[in-house]
Order: structure tokens, then sequence, then C-alpha cells
């Protein structure tokens, strides 16, 4: 497979994943494993038979654990010390050799940074780089195959001031860049979580070709990037009825909205909300005259394949697999590297 698809999945969703899609997949990240007393934990007893009866549908796809998530602690106090980190990477290998898997991805949200009600430390930014070269060399002693290590990155500078990519780089086979969530929690101004390019217009300069480019200057080899869709929306609520709801300040900041199956059911140009589209960002909208809705559809990640194409770069991973009942995402993704697919 020319590019790489990466599709993000939580566990107990793994009874939806289809056979097409799964085929489609290059590689399944697992959510969540998480950290307790400095050890990897994952229990994945009862799902063993669907990841059996996906290994034999689809031999050559990999299946990594991916450990964190947003609000996922114990990153900073484990990596703070050498045997920490060595207990961290020893625990993880045990986990992918127990239910022969294919590597880990970390999803250290994020280093140096507390804002999600975790532990943080200005030293988070060296020891990074040193639980990736641990964990590197843990994974390389498992001899029958040749184990994974990614990470998901923040789509902000702010993950690049806080770690070494240059360093850090070297560990790892893929940097998946979550281009997504770029505003939306933390802004009351309206706008795309998950646009490909910048509009001149936007105040905030966030946007996935931005945050790519940033990553490349930091060091990053462009054949170890993938960029993120999502699979979910971003919703503002009291919103003026001005631009169509876009580059407003609402009443509300942009808490998470439906996922993209229950926008398909209710939202999509129904019950009062109407699409509209960017055609400089490459990003599609909803506003009902009060609620805006920043999502992803067909078209938008159509061209964020294209980019990846254009721009030489690993691939395109998504968030969640179960956010999309309608499996309509994941067809276009499928068509749209069905060439290196073949």
């Amino acid at each position: 497979m020319d590019k790489q698809v990466i599709g993000y999945i939580y566990t107990n969703h793994l009874p939806e994943l289809t056979a097409e899609d799964a085929k489609m997949l290059s590689i399944l990240n697992l959510a969540f494993g998480k950290i307790d007393k400095g050890n990897v934990i994952c229990d994945l007893e009862d799902y063993q038979e669907y990841l059996s009866n996906i290994r034999k549908e689809s031999p050559e796809l990999k299946m990594v654990l991916s450990v964190g998530g947003w609000g996922a602690g114990g990153f900073s106090e484990t990596m703070a010390t050498d045997g920490g980190r060595k207990q961290f990477a020893g625990s993880a290998r045990d986990l992918v050799e127990r239910y022969q898997l294919d590597g880990i991805d970390i999803d250290w949200e994020y280093p140096c940074i507390g804002i999600s009600g975790i532990k943080a430390s200005r030293e988070d930014k060296e020891n990074f780089t040193l639980m990736l070269k641990d964990l590197r060399h843990s994974l390389d002693q498992i001899k029958d195959r040749k184990c994974l290590v990614n990470i998901a990155g923040g789509g902000g500078n702010y993950f690049l001031r806080c770690t070494n990519m240059p360093e850090a780089s070297q560990y790892l086979d893929y940097v998946q860049i979550m281009t997504y969530d770029l505003r939306g929690g933390f802004t009351i101004e309206t706008g795309h979580h998950t646009n490909l390019y910048d509009n001149r217009e936007d105040l905030l300069d966030v946007s996935t070709d931005r945050a790519v480019h940033a990553y490349l200057k930091a060091g990053v080899p462009r054949e170890k990037l993938v960029i993120g869709a999502a699979f979910y929306s971003r919703m503002w609520k009291g919103v003026p009825d001005a631009n169509h709801g876009w580059m407003q300040m609402a009443a509300s900041t942009g808490g998470y909205g439906p996922d993209y199956g229950e926008l398909a059911e209710h939202y999509i140009n129904k019950n009062g909300f109407k699409r509209y589209w960017d055609d400089e960002a490459k990003a599609p909208w909803l506003f009902n005259g009060d609620t805006f809705i920043s999502y992803e559809d067909g078209e938008s990640i159509s061209h964020k394949a294209e980019y990846v194409k254009e721009q030489g770069l690993a691939g395109m991973m998504f968030w969640e697999y179960g956010c999309d009942s309608t499996k309509t995402l994941t067809r276009v993704i499928r068509e749209s590297f069905c060439r290196e697919l073949t």
C-alpha cells in the first residue's frame, strides 16, 4: 500500500468494523490503553474474537494499541525517571506480545501542558524523547515482527514547542497530526475545527496545511507525516445571524457536537440547518440562524486525500470509526486512495 490509512477505534466499536473498511486500513489504532502505577494497562480479552477475525480477513492490517488520550494522566510522572520509562516500555512490550499486536501509538495530550487536569512539567520535553527511545528499544526485542512506534501530535505550535521532534522522529514510524480540534473548546469565535487551508478572513491562523508545514520545519520527515480527519463536529450556540454564522462571537465555546452519523440523519440540510462550503479553507459548516457546526464531510476528506498525495505525505488517519454509523466517510477514503489500495 502506497499511502497509510490509519483509523482510530474504541474497542467497544470493534464489532461495527466492516470487512471492507478493515481491508482499506493499513493500521487500526485501538483506543485506549492507560498508565497505572507506571505500567501500560489494557484488557482486550473480551475482544479477542473480533481481533482474531480481523486478522484472518485482513492479514496485512497492523493492529496497534493507542496509549493515552485527552485527560489520561501518568505520562509526566512515569517518564520523569529512567526507571519509570523502562518500566513503562517493558509493560508496553508485554501487552504487545500478549495480544499479538503490532506496536504502540503514544497519545500524550500534551507534554509540558496540564490543561486537561493531568500533571505536567517542563522536563516533559526531554523526557518525551527519552520515552520514545526506550519504547523503541523495548519493542525491538520482539523478534517475530517489526513493531511500530507512532505518536498522535497536536495540530498547533504548542506541541512542537513542548517536544524535540528532530530527535524524537528518529524513533518513530509515523507522526499522526491531530488536525482537528484546531479551534472549539477554548474559543467563542466560530470557525472551522478541521480545515485543510487557511481562510484569509479567519482571525486564527490554524489549518491542516499550516500544521504540516510547521512539523516539516520542526524536522519531521515528510514520509512520516500523517494528517487527520474528524468524524465528529464542534458546535457553537447563541451565534449572531450574520455571515451564515461564520466568524461570529458566540454565546458558548465550541464544544463537541454530533458525530457524523447523527449529522447526516438530523442536521445536514435538515431541521432548519443549511450546509455552507468554504472553498478557500476546503471545509463545510452548518448554520440554522443560532447554532454553528463545524464538521468534516466527503468533500473535505477528498481534498485532504489529494493533499496527502500532492505533498508526498505518509497518509491519512481519522478519529473515530464509531462516529460514522453511515460508513460514508470511510467509503470516501477508500475511493480517494483506490489507486494505492489496488
